[in-house]
């Protein structure tokens, strides 16, 4: 984000600029210095993740949190296996309920979860600099509020209503859907690459058919 682009002061009229925008570029900024903190540091986000997930939450069986973590199983399978052998993580075998894996995070681990937390006040602080202490605490009260907000909306928001779509198939076409697409298209029914089906759709004038 070039400078001049927004001014906090007189708001902006391009839509590039909405906050919704400005957010996902900030975040994206965040991830990457993120991820050159964590590469320099012989770690990647899964590792970070699961060293979280163990501090915050207590021990877990193996299987419980691959599935915790969102990133894929096998991925996931070989952070652990790195965790374990540098002795940030402890495993034991418990038999309740049948035989099972139960992982904990060692004091090692929660010394290395203390540095990448180190590493991110450094980032933050890198990314707030233009701010001042008052306006970051109120930043971070606001993004709570958001954060929250957007929690407590995401399944209401999942399945996108009547709009303009992208058709599938190998002939697409931009069309106004009229009704919400279906959760689980009932046989006989399901909408074809043209938009046909349960949502009627119409072309937009201007694109060609």
């Amino acid at each position: 984000m070039g400078p001049g682009v927004y001014d906090g002061r007189t708001g902006s009229t391009s839509p590039f600029e909405q906050t919704v925008y400005l957010l996902a570029e900030a975040g994206r900024t965040v991830e990457r210095s993120l991820a050159a903190r964590l590469a320099h540091r012989g770690l990647t986000s899964t590792h970070h993740a699961l060293l979280s997930t163990l501090a915050r939450h207590g021990p877990h069986g193996r299987h419980d949190l691959v599935a915790r973590v969102t990133a894929p199983a096998p991925e996931v399978d070989r952070a652990l296996d790195d965790l374990l052998s540098a002795r940030l993580l402890q495993s034991m075998v418990v038999h309740v309920g049948g035989r099972q894996e139960v992982l904990t995070i060692t004091p090692s681990g929660q010394a290395a979860l203390d540095v990448l937390h180190t590493d991110a006040s450094s980032v933050q602080e890198d990314l707030l600099a233009p701010l001042t202490k008052g306006q970051r605490v109120e930043l971070n009260s606001l993004l709570r509020r958001v954060c929250a907000a957007a929690a407590r909306g995401a399944e209401q928001h999942a399945r996108p209503g009547p709009g303009w779509v992208l058709t599938d198939g190998q002939r697409r076409r931009w069309v106004l859907r009229e009704s919400a697409p279906e959760a689980t298209a009932r046989p006989g029914k399901a909408a074809d690459a043209g938009g046909r089906g349960t949502a009627r759709a119409r072309s937009h004038p201007s694109t060609p058919c």
